[in-house]
C-alpha cells in the first residue's frame, strides 16, 4: 500500500441523509460540530468575518466559515495563530472552519490582472495596494504578480517575492488548524488557451500528490478539480483528483469566459465532471454565492459553498431577504420607519431595527452599520440553507426552488 492510500484511510465524515435526484442531504462531521449540507460557508478572510468581533461572530452564528491561507501568511498572523493553537482558540470560534490553500491567489494576483478578467469575467483588476489608488485600469492591467514555477509560486509583494508551494501550503494549513482544508492548485484564466490550461491542470495534479504526501495532521484534506473550459481536461482532472485518497472535492470555477457567464460555465463545468467524483464524499463549489447559482448547485448534487457575497455585500448595504435584495443606503428609505426586514428574528431585526435607523447609520459611515448588516445576511443565509434541506428531506425542492424563484423574479 503507497505512502498516499495510507494517508487517504481517514474516517468515515460524511454522511448522506436524504436524497432526491442528485441533490442530496447530508452530515459533514468535524471536531467542531457537525456541518449540514447543502451548507453556505462564509468568508472570514483573516479568521473572522469582517466587521465583526469575537462577540458578534459567537451571536451571528455562522454554520461554516472559510478563511485565507495566503493573506494570513503574507500579513503575518500564521505565527501568532500557531501559538494560539490555531484559528478556533485564537478567535475563540466554535463553528467548523475551512482554510483555502493559497490557489486562488495564483488567479486573482496573476492572470486576473494581466488580462482583466474576474470572477465575473473582464473587470478592472483589483487593487494591491493604496499606491494604485487612482491609477489607470489600462495602467495596472498587465502588472502579473505571480511567477508560476513546477515546484511552486513567487507572489510579488512590494519589492519582495513570497514562495508558496504545496508543501508550506499544507503547513500552514495544519498551524492554521481548520477542520477542513485544501489542496494547493493552479486555477487557470478563461483567456488562456488550451496548451496552457492543460499545463496548469497537470501542475495541480502534481501538487495535489505533494499536498497528500506532505500532510501530516487529521484534518480532513479536499482536493479540487481544474480544467477551465474545456470538456475533456474537465473530465481528465476529475477522473484523476478522485483517484486519490481525498476526503472531499472542491470544484474551481470558470470566472466567466466570451461563451457566457461565469455561473453558466461553471454549472456546465459541473455537468462535466459531477459524474466521475465518488457520490459517498463531499463537493465544495468554490465561489459560488447568488441565490439562484445556489439552487442550480445543490440540484447538481453540491453539497457546500463559499462566497463573499452576502458579508462583503452586507458592508456597503445591501440586504438580503425572501423578497429579493435591497440597497438601504437610497434615499427612499431616509424617512422609512417600517422594520429592516419584516418578520426576520436576527439580532438586527429583532432588536427593533428600521430601515430609516441603518440609512443613517450607513450614511454616518458608522462602524455599527456594516456590523448590522452582516448579522442580518448571515442569519438570512443559514435560514435558506435550512429551507433548502428542509425542501430536500420533504421531497419538494423542484417546487420549492421554482416558487422562491419566481418570487424573486418577479420583485426584482
Amino acid at each position: 500500500m503507497s505512502k498516499l492510500q495510507v494517508k487517504g484511510l481517514n474516517r468515515m465524515f460524511f454522511k448522506i441523509k436524504n436524497k432526491l435526484g442528485k441533490a442530496r442531504t447530508g452530515i459533514i462531521n468535524t471536531a467542531h460540530g457537525d456541518i449540514l449540507t447543502p451548507g453556505f460557508a462564509f468568508v472570514a478572510t483573516h479568521g473572522m468575518i469582517k466587521s465583526l468581533d469575537k462577540k458578534e461572530h459567537s451571536l451571528a452564528s455562522p454554520e461554516l466559515t472559510i478563511s485565507n491561507t495566503f493573506h494570513l501568511f503574507v500579513t503575518g498572523k500564521v505565527k501568532e495563530i500557531k501559538k494560539a493553537s490555531g484559528l478556533h482558540k485564537k478567535f475563540g470560534l466554535k463553528n467548523p472552519i475551512m482554510t483555502d490553500s493559497g490557489g486562488f491567489q495564483v488567479f486573482s494576483m496573476g492572470a486576473a490582472r494581466e488580462f482583466g478578467v474576474g470572477k465575473v469575467g473582464r473587470t478592472a483588476p483589483t487593487l494591491r495596494n493604496d499606491s494604485e489608488v487612482g491609477v489607470p485600469t489600462a495602467e495596472r492591467v498587465g502588472k502579473n504578480l505571480v511567477r508560476v514555477t513546477d515546484s511552486g509560486v513567487y507572489f510579488r509583494e512590494g519589492n519582495e517575492e513570497v514562495y508558496l508551494d504545496a508543501e508550506l501550503s499544507m503547513r500552514i494549513q495544519e498551524q492554521l488548524g481548520a477542520d477542513i482544508i485544501f489542496a494547493f492548485d493552479e486555477p487557470s484564466s478563461p483567456l488562456h488557451d488550451y496548451a496552457y490550461t492543460k499545463t496548469a491542470m497537470e501542475r495541480t495534479h502534481a501538487w495535489a500528490k505533494r499536498s497528500l504526501e506532505a500532510k501530516e495532521s487529521a484534518q480532513q484534506i479536499f482536493g479540487i478539480v481544474q480544467g477551465g473550459l474545456f470538456e475533456d481536461l474537465r473530465k481528465e482532472s476529475a477522473k484523476i483528483i478522485a483517484s486519490l485518497p481525498f476526503d472531499g472535492f472542491g470544484i474551481g470555477g470558470a470566472f466567466g469566459s466570451s461563451f457566457g457567464s461565469k455561473e453558466e460555465d461553471t454549472f456546465r463545468a459541473l455537468s462535466w465532471i459531477t459524474p466521475f467524483l465518488p457520490k459517498e464524499k463531499p463537493r465544495h463549489l468554490l465561489g459560488i454565492g447568488k441565490i439562484a447559482d445556489i439552487f442550480q448547485a445543490v440540484e447538481m448534487g453540491m453539497d457546500t459553498f463559499d462566497c463573499v457575497v452576502p458579508t462583503r455585500e452586507a458592508r456597503h448595504g445591501s440586504l438580503w431577504t425572501a423578497n429579493g435584495r435591497f440597497d438601504i443606503t437610497k434615499g427612499k428609505y431616509a424617512e422609512d420607519e417600517s422594520a429592516l426586514v419584516e418578520g426576520c428574528s436576527c439580532l438586527a431585526c429583532g432588536g427593533g431595527l428600521t430601515k430609516k435607523a441603518l440609512y443613517e447609520l450607513f450614511k454616518s459611515k458608522n462602524p455599527e452599520a456594516g456590523r448590522l448588516a452582516t448579522i442580518h445576511n448571515v442569519y438570512f443565509f443559514n435560514g435558506l440553507m435550512e429551507e433548502i434541506r428542509s425542501s430536500i428531506r420533504e421531497r419538494r425542492f423542484a417546487a420549492f426552488k421554482k416558487e422562491y424563484l419566481s418570487a424573486l423574479n418577479n420583485r426584482a
